[in-house]
Protein backbone atom coordinates (compact mmCIF):
# COMPACT_ATOMS: atom_id res chain seq x y z
CA UNK A 1 0.00 0.00 0.00
CA UNK A 2 3.01 2.54 1.06
CA UNK A 3 6.66 2.14 0.15
CA UNK A 4 9.28 4.43 0.49
CA UNK A 5 12.50 3.30 -1.58
CA UNK A 6 15.83 5.51 -0.12
CA UNK A 7 14.52 8.05 0.23
CA UNK A 8 17.14 11.70 1.11
CA UNK A 9 15.60 15.07 2.47
CA UNK A 10 17.38 17.84 3.15
CA UNK A 11 16.46 21.50 4.00
CA UNK A 12 18.70 24.51 3.49
CA UNK A 13 21.80 21.60 2.99
CA UNK A 14 20.72 20.16 6.39
CA UNK A 15 19.93 16.55 5.94
CA UNK A 16 16.26 15.42 7.77
CA UNK A 17 16.48 11.73 6.05
CA UNK A 18 18.81 9.99 4.76
CA UNK A 19 18.69 6.77 3.04
CA UNK A 20 14.88 5.95 4.51
CA UNK A 21 13.36 2.54 3.27
CA UNK A 22 9.81 1.40 4.93
CA UNK A 23 6.68 -0.14 3.46
CA UNK A 24 3.15 -0.62 4.92
CA UNK A 25 0.48 -3.29 3.65
CA UNK A 26 -2.67 -4.21 4.34
CA UNK A 27 -4.75 -3.38 7.39
CA UNK A 28 -0.69 -3.42 8.57
CA UNK A 29 0.34 -0.93 11.46
CA UNK A 30 3.73 0.74 11.49
CA UNK A 31 5.16 2.84 14.10
CA UNK A 32 7.37 5.47 13.09
CA UNK A 33 9.73 6.07 17.05
CA UNK A 34 12.09 8.93 17.48
CA UNK A 35 13.06 11.61 19.69
CA UNK A 36 11.47 15.02 18.62
CA UNK A 37 13.40 16.87 15.91
CA UNK A 38 14.35 13.70 14.18
CA UNK A 39 11.75 13.63 11.14
CA UNK A 40 9.34 11.35 11.86
CA UNK A 41 6.78 13.94 10.89
CA UNK A 42 8.19 14.82 7.36
CA UNK A 43 8.24 10.86 6.53
CA UNK A 44 4.04 11.26 6.68
CA UNK A 45 4.27 14.70 4.49
CA UNK A 46 6.33 12.75 1.87
CA UNK A 47 3.71 9.93 1.90
CA UNK A 48 1.12 12.49 1.36
CA UNK A 49 2.87 14.28 -0.95
CA UNK A 50 2.78 17.56 0.44
CA UNK A 51 6.57 17.68 -0.03
CA UNK A 52 9.16 15.84 -2.67
CA UNK A 53 12.02 14.07 -1.38
CA UNK A 54 15.90 15.08 -3.24
CA UNK A 55 16.11 11.42 -4.04
CA UNK A 56 14.06 8.17 -3.59
CA UNK A 57 10.75 7.06 -4.85
CA UNK A 58 7.71 7.48 -2.96
CA UNK A 59 4.86 4.78 -3.79
CA UNK A 60 1.25 4.59 -2.66
CA UNK A 61 -1.22 2.18 -4.21
CA UNK A 62 1.02 1.10 -6.95
CA UNK A 63 1.61 4.69 -7.95
CA UNK A 64 5.17 6.77 -7.80
CA UNK A 65 4.43 10.31 -6.76
CA UNK A 66 6.77 11.85 -8.50
CA UNK A 67 5.11 10.94 -11.81
CA UNK A 68 1.78 11.41 -12.00
CA UNK A 69 -0.14 14.64 -12.22
CA UNK A 70 -1.92 16.94 -9.41
CA UNK A 71 -5.39 15.49 -10.29
CA UNK A 72 -4.33 11.90 -9.73
CA UNK A 73 -2.10 12.92 -6.44
CA UNK A 74 -5.51 14.20 -4.90
CA UNK A 75 -7.65 11.08 -5.64
CA UNK A 76 -4.62 9.26 -3.93
CA UNK A 77 -4.94 11.61 -0.87
CA UNK A 78 -8.80 10.39 -0.59
CA UNK A 79 -7.71 7.29 0.32
CA UNK A 80 -5.65 8.33 3.24
CA UNK A 81 -6.69 9.72 6.24
CA UNK A 82 -4.69 12.34 8.27
CA UNK A 83 -4.49 12.90 12.05
CA UNK A 84 -2.68 15.98 12.72
CA UNK A 85 -1.01 16.23 15.96
CA UNK A 86 -3.05 17.51 18.59
CA UNK A 87 -5.98 17.16 16.44
CA UNK A 88 -6.17 20.70 14.60
CA UNK A 89 -9.82 20.93 14.58
CA UNK A 90 -11.00 24.75 13.06
CA UNK A 91 -11.74 26.57 16.41
CA UNK A 92 -14.64 28.65 15.06
CA UNK A 93 -16.46 25.35 13.43
CA UNK A 94 -18.57 23.22 15.12
CA UNK A 95 -17.65 19.42 15.57
CA UNK A 96 -19.77 18.32 13.00
CA UNK A 97 -18.89 20.80 10.53
CA UNK A 98 -15.04 20.17 10.97
CA UNK A 99 -15.69 16.47 10.13
CA UNK A 100 -17.96 17.46 7.33
CA UNK A 101 -15.43 20.33 6.38
CA UNK A 102 -14.14 19.22 2.88
CA UNK A 103 -17.94 17.76 1.38
CA UNK A 104 -18.73 21.02 2.74
CA UNK A 105 -15.96 23.35 1.00
CA UNK A 106 -14.65 21.10 -1.93
CA UNK A 107 -18.70 19.44 -3.37
CA UNK A 108 -21.74 20.92 -3.98
CA UNK A 109 -23.59 18.62 -1.05
CA UNK A 110 -25.36 20.51 1.59
CA UNK A 111 -25.06 20.38 5.33
CA UNK A 112 -28.57 18.22 5.17
CA UNK A 113 -26.76 15.80 3.13
CA UNK A 114 -23.77 15.72 4.37
CA UNK A 115 -24.50 15.34 8.00
CA UNK A 116 -25.89 11.35 8.40
CA UNK A 117 -22.42 10.90 6.69
CA UNK A 118 -20.73 12.81 9.66
CA UNK A 119 -23.00 11.57 12.61
CA UNK A 120 -22.20 8.31 11.34
CA UNK A 121 -18.33 9.61 11.59
CA UNK A 122 -18.78 10.55 14.83
CA UNK A 123 -20.91 7.22 16.39
CA UNK A 124 -18.02 5.60 15.23
CA UNK A 125 -15.21 7.11 17.20
CA UNK A 126 -18.35 7.38 20.35
CA UNK A 127 -19.03 11.28 19.64
CA UNK A 128 -22.54 10.96 18.55
CA UNK A 129 -23.44 13.28 20.88
CA UNK A 130 -20.97 16.18 20.10
CA UNK A 131 -21.71 17.00 16.67
CA UNK A 132 -23.02 20.20 17.49
CA UNK A 133 -20.70 21.29 20.23
CA UNK A 134 -17.44 23.70 19.65
CA UNK A 135 -14.06 22.58 20.29
CA UNK A 136 -13.32 24.46 22.81
CA UNK A 137 -16.22 22.50 24.75
CA UNK A 138 -14.31 19.13 23.97
CA UNK A 139 -11.28 17.25 26.38
CA UNK A 140 -7.72 16.61 24.83
CA UNK A 141 -8.92 13.24 23.95
CA UNK A 142 -12.00 14.07 22.78
CA UNK A 143 -10.90 16.45 20.09
CA UNK A 144 -8.19 13.81 18.73
CA UNK A 145 -11.07 11.11 18.41
CA UNK A 146 -12.99 14.01 16.59
CA UNK A 147 -10.28 14.67 14.30
CA UNK A 148 -9.69 10.46 13.06
CA UNK A 149 -13.79 10.61 12.63
CA UNK A 150 -12.65 13.19 9.96
CA UNK A 151 -10.12 11.37 9.23
CA UNK A 152 -12.85 8.41 8.20
CA UNK A 153 -15.09 10.45 6.58
CA UNK A 154 -13.60 9.20 2.94
CA UNK A 155 -13.89 5.48 4.27
CA UNK A 156 -9.74 5.47 3.84
CA UNK A 157 -7.24 2.45 3.12
CA UNK A 158 -5.06 4.20 5.12
CA UNK A 159 -4.85 6.34 8.13
CA UNK A 160 -1.95 8.68 9.40
CA UNK A 161 -1.15 9.24 13.13
CA UNK A 162 1.21 12.53 13.67
CA UNK A 163 1.35 11.83 17.36
CA UNK A 164 -1.71 11.36 18.33
CA UNK A 165 -1.59 10.66 21.98
CA UNK A 166 0.68 13.84 22.66
CA UNK A 167 -0.09 15.80 25.72
CA UNK A 168 -2.86 13.58 27.04
CA UNK A 169 -3.27 11.88 30.13
CA UNK A 170 -3.08 8.34 30.15
CA UNK A 171 -6.66 7.24 30.33
CA UNK A 172 -7.18 8.87 27.02
CA UNK A 173 -3.79 7.62 25.34
CA UNK A 174 -5.25 4.58 26.06
CA UNK A 175 -8.67 5.61 24.58
CA UNK A 176 -6.61 7.05 21.40
CA UNK A 177 -4.52 3.35 20.99
CA UNK A 178 -7.73 1.18 21.43
CA UNK A 179 -9.73 3.38 19.04
CA UNK A 180 -6.68 2.85 16.46
CA UNK A 181 -6.52 -0.59 17.03
CA UNK A 182 -10.76 -1.22 16.92
CA UNK A 183 -10.35 0.70 13.11
CA UNK A 184 -7.87 -1.59 12.23
CA UNK A 185 -10.04 -4.90 12.76
CA UNK A 186 -13.57 -3.10 11.88
CA UNK A 187 -12.95 -0.59 9.16
CA UNK A 188 -10.16 -2.99 7.98
CA UNK A 189 -7.84 -0.01 7.65
CA UNK A 190 -3.83 0.04 7.43
CA UNK A 191 -2.55 2.75 10.29
CA UNK A 192 0.73 4.50 10.16
CA UNK A 193 1.96 6.37 13.81
CA UNK A 194 4.40 8.38 14.36
CA UNK A 195 4.93 8.68 18.33
CA UNK A 196 7.77 9.09 20.23
CA UNK A 197 5.80 7.16 22.97
CA UNK A 198 7.19 4.06 23.09
CA UNK A 199 4.37 2.41 25.59
CA UNK A 200 1.47 3.81 23.10
CA UNK A 201 3.48 2.41 19.86
CA UNK A 202 3.35 -1.27 21.69
CA UNK A 203 -0.14 -0.94 21.90
CA UNK A 204 -1.15 -0.76 18.22
CA UNK A 205 2.44 -1.36 15.94
CA UNK A 206 3.16 -4.70 14.26
CA UNK A 207 5.82 -3.47 12.93
CA UNK A 208 8.14 -0.62 13.88
CA UNK A 209 11.14 1.35 12.56
CA UNK A 210 12.98 3.78 14.15
CA UNK A 211 14.74 7.38 13.00
CA UNK A 212 18.12 7.65 14.35
CA UNK A 213 20.48 10.23 12.65
CA UNK A 214 18.05 10.79 10.23
CA UNK A 215 18.35 7.08 9.05
CA UNK A 216 16.16 4.35 10.00
CA UNK A 217 18.75 3.03 13.08
CA UNK A 218 16.33 -0.29 13.99
CA UNK A 219 13.27 -1.96 12.26
CA UNK A 220 11.50 -5.13 12.41
CA UNK A 221 8.41 -7.04 13.68
CA UNK A 222 6.70 -6.71 17.09
CA UNK A 223 7.86 -10.58 18.38
CA UNK A 224 11.58 -9.02 16.67
CA UNK A 225 11.29 -6.46 19.13
CA UNK A 226 10.48 -8.70 21.80
CA UNK A 227 13.48 -10.41 21.28
CA UNK A 228 15.85 -7.69 20.81
CA UNK A 229 13.83 -4.94 23.63
CA UNK A 230 16.96 -4.19 25.89
CA UNK A 231 19.18 -2.93 23.29
CA UNK A 232 15.87 -1.13 21.68
CA UNK A 233 15.38 0.76 24.49
CA UNK A 234 18.81 1.79 25.05
CA UNK A 235 18.45 3.04 21.79
CA UNK A 236 15.57 4.77 22.14
CA UNK A 237 16.27 6.53 25.43
CA UNK A 238 19.54 7.28 24.74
Amino acid sequence: MIELRNIDYSVGGRSILKDVNLSVGEQDTLAILGASGSGKSTILRIILGLINPDQGEVWVHGKELSRISYEDLVEIRKKMGIVFQEGALFDSLTVGENVGYYYLEHTRQTHAEVAPRVQAMLDTVGLGHTINMMPEELSGGMRRRVAIARALIYHPSCILYDEPTTGLDPMSSKSITDLINRLKHEHRVASVMVTHNLEDALEVADHFIMIQGGGVGWSGTRRQFAGQQKKIMEMFYQ
